[in-house]
């Protein structure tokens, strides 16, 4: 889903915000819950989330074997094979996923959310 910035969304999943107090992070002053269903627009895309630490060791290892893996001994080079291999699922849910952002979102009640993952928004 591409998120812009005028776009109608719908909150998908319950989100539940607590506030730490100063000193004490283990004591909350409060906890604020947004119910899923929750309606509003989008103000800001503020741009893409970093990828894992799996997918860019995935990346790395790939380039690495592409650009060197013809020089490297047998052992070494299906050693190497087989952690591309280990990391091929994480990767092809990166790439099935596609580009990820953060937003800031206007709910119609007032409330604003700002640096929520796409993943708990849908378009209306």
């Amino acid at each position: 889903m591409a998120l812009e910035e005028g776009r109608r969304v719908r909150l998908v999943a319950d989100l539940g915000i607590g506030e730490a107090v100063a000193g004490e992070p283990e004591a909350a002053v409060g906890f604020l819950s947004l119910a899923a269903g929750l309606e509003g627009t989008v103000e800001r895309v503020d741009g893409e989330l970093p990828e894992s630490e799996a997918v860019r060791e995935y990346q790395r290892l790939k380039a690495l074997f592409e650009d060197y893996g013809h020089t490297m001994p047998a052992a070494s080079r299906e050693r190497l094979a087989a952690e591309i291999a280990s990391l091929e699922v994480e990767w092809a849910a990166h790439r099935e996923r596609g580009r990820r952002v953060t937003v800031r979102v206007r709910f119609d009640n007032g409330f604003v959310l700002d640096g929520a993952h796409q993943d708990v928004l849908a378009p209306q």
